[in-house]
């Protein structure tokens, strides 16, 4: 029996079709082979591409179609009407409520000192003594003077008390012929002179008693005085300095200050000074005594604002009694302000800054509208705004970015005890 291969019948089985895959695939050739191989992994990177495209397509529809549907949850605050009073801190300076630099008013040299920096003084009191010898002795000239002056007073009273009665005379005798009348006129006229004369000594002794008035308020500006009381807070002489008496260039003796009142000096900025007035109460604080605070009212108000900064001048009177306070302390001063124009007040949280300018978000019937608001004060988590809202409005607090006018919104119900 002859004996077979068995082979090609396994070849041939392979595939199931009785054609060997050598034979199918010997008309190609390698790079043919090659490139049916890359256009078929191309066709299956095509189809892999539309499909991923196609995916992505749908899921982006339904992601669109989910964010227009999509109302987002918000927080809301209720817009309040801000307290009828303003509250403000401002910062102030201490000062006497009388302050005077002493000058000298005679020429001389200092001769005694009675004060020195802190004293404390009454008024009237001799702070220091000038001796001025030739202001005395310009004095004691001008009383000789009048003396003199006074003297010929009584003399030229006398002369025309003689000329007077001559004259009397005269116009007597002149009806008898005893005298002629050349002679009576000569006497009239002579009587006219005399008291001519004696009117001219009268203001002479006028004008020197006026002199004489002059060197002794002079003489008694010698002895320096307190004009009030209150304390020495400067000192510039000693005990023989040289002092002029000039109403430009004269000589500054002491600085005093009346200090058992104190007037507290502070600069209001404009938003803050309308309603300012006598009469507003405030709160006077001085670093270094945190605990104490000294209340008072406002004394005085300037009547216009410092065009340079545009703050408006308040003092406020405050007792001192025992100097707790010195003059020039720096302090601060609270105010309470009443408010003459309305404002309402916003989360800060609720403010809204984009190119649009400052708006607020508004919720209303489960829509969002965006309002323009104008601010005027900012207080760090609340801002004071004076138009673009109303009192009792819900604004949106830390709305979404990309919140639009008119979108729909919701309200979340914050957890109990949160705050927005």
């Amino acid at each position: 029996m002859a004996s077979r291969d068995p082979a090609p019948a396994l070849s041939a089985a392979n595939d199931g079709s009785g054609v060997e895959p050598s034979s199918r695939w010997r008309g190609f050739s390698k790079t043919q082979l090659f490139g049916l191989a890359t256009l078929l992994l191309l066709f299956l990177a095509l189809v892999r591409g539309v499909w991923t495209h196609y995916q992505q397509h749908n899921q982006a529809v339904t992601e669109a179609q989910n964010r227009k549907n999509f109302v987002p949850a918000v927080q809301v605050a209720t817009v309040r009407e801000s307290e009828t009073v303003t509250h403000s801190t401002w910062p102030g300076t201490i000062l006497g409520y009388t302050q005077a630099n002493i000058f000298a008013r005679a020429t001389g040299y200092i001769s005694t000192r009675n004060v020195d920096i802190g004293s404390k003084v009454r008024a009237g009191d001799v702070l220091a003594v000038i001796a001025a010898p030739d202001l005395d002795q310009q004095l004691a000239q001008a009383r000789g003077q009048l003396a003199q002056m006074l003297a010929a007073v009584e003399q030229a009273r006398a002369t025309a008390e003689l000329g007077r009665v001559t004259t009397s005379r005269s116009s007597k005798l002149v009806f008898a012929d005893s005298v002629s009348r050349q002679q009576a006129d000569n006497d009239r006229l002579t009587y006219a002179s005399e008291k001519a004369a004696l009117a001219v000594a009268e203001a002479n002794v006028v004008a020197q008693q006026a002199a004489v008035d002059r060197l002794v308020q002079l003489v008694g500006f010698e002895k320096v005085t307190a004009p009030f009381d209150g304390t020495v807070t400067a000192r510039f002489i000693d005990v023989g300095a040289l002092v002029q008496a000039d109403s430009n260039s004269g000589t500054s003796l002491f600085t005093m200050i009346h200090s058992n009142v104190i007037r507290v000096q502070t600069y209001v900025p404009q938003d803050q000074s309308f309603g300012l007035t006598a009469g507003v109460e405030g709160v006077v604080r001085v670093p270094q005594m945190p605990r104490r605070g000294f209340p008072g009212k406002v004394t005085r108000v300037a009547g216009a604002l410092a065009p340079g900064t545009r703050t408006l001048l308040a003092e406020i009177d405050v007792p001192n009694p025992g100097d707790v306070w010195a003059a020039g302390t720096y302090c601060t001063v609270e105010l309470r302000i009443p408010r003459k124009t309305p404002s309402l007040i916003v989360p800060a949280d609720a403010i809204i800054f984009n190119q649009n300018g400052l708006q607020a978000a508004v919720f209303e019937n489960g829509v969002a509208h965006m309002h323009q608001i104008t601010i005027l004060r900012d207080f760090g988590t609340e801002v004071e705004v004076s138009e673009g809202v109303k009192a009792g409005e819900q604004v949106i607090v830390r709305p979404p970015v990309d919140l639009q006018d008119g979108a729909r919104v919701e309200i979340r119900t914050p957890p109990p005890g949160a705050t927005p």
